[in-house]
């Protein structure tokens, strides 16, 4: 009895870089184009145990690029987010690997561009640095590229503060009926949780509140 043979090697119109395999005529899997054109199999060569552990990485590594690539379809990730992702879809640690590597050198992933972007993004919706700091590193996210994205956004440690003051005010005038301890205890809160805080927030909100008291009366 004849070994099966590799029959077909086709270029997959769906995916580019994707090859499919075809043994005796059957479709056997799709692996990515790298092991083809490293003579990792070839029309006609014998389907031996090699060429089937051989083809099965290679079709990991492909599916685990796959959805890599669906995943940027809807947003930016970090390579840390990305990883964890195919981790959970059960991609093997070789494939992972893969993936992530062959979208760092097409510059898919690249963890600086992506702090850059989300801090930039996240400040104009009213997140403050403390914020912003440990939303990024839950993402994985080396904290040169968070404290050169901070930098960047705000070149000076006190311009963070003109967005906590429009936050404040606007929190402020929404406080107006509480009483003064009630609305520094809350406006503290306020932008603790987006990101602000330290002595420079606690002596803006002292002067906000003062500067909404009402004059005294002669």
């Amino acid at each position: 009895m004849m070994s099966p043979r590799i029959t077909q090697l086709d270029p997959d119109p769906a995916h580019p870089g994707a090859v499919k395999v075809m043994v005796d005529g059957r479709p056997f899997c799709t692996v990515h184009q790298a092991l083809v054109e490293g003579g990792g199999l070839v029309v006609g060569a014998e389907w031996d145990e090699i060429s089937r552990e051989s083809a099965g990485r290679a079709a990991d590594e492909e599916a685990a690029w796959r959805t890599l690539l669906k995943a940027l379809e809807r947003r930016s990730f970090s390579v840390g987010e990305i990883r964890r992702r195919l981790t959970q879809k059960g991609h093997p640690p070789q494939a992972v690997d893969y993936a992530v590597d062959r979208a760092q050198g097409l510059r898919l992933l690249d963890d600086a561009a992506f702090a850059h972007q989300f801090v930039q993004s996240r400040a104009s919706r009213g997140r403050g640095p403390a914020r912003l700091r440990q939303d990024l590193r839950m993402r994985s996210v080396a904290d040169q590229h968070i404290d050169a994205a901070l930098r960047d956004q705000w070149p000076e440690p006190e311009s963070a503060l003109e967005l906590a003051a429009g936050l404040a005010k606007r929190r402020l005038r929404q406080l107006s009926a509480l009483p003064r301890d009630v609305r520094r205890r809350r406006l503290l809160g306020y932008l603790a949780r987006r990101g602000f805080s330290g002595a420079q927030v606690h002596d803006l909100i002292r002067r906000l509140l003062t500067d909404a008291e009402p004059p005294a009366a002669s």
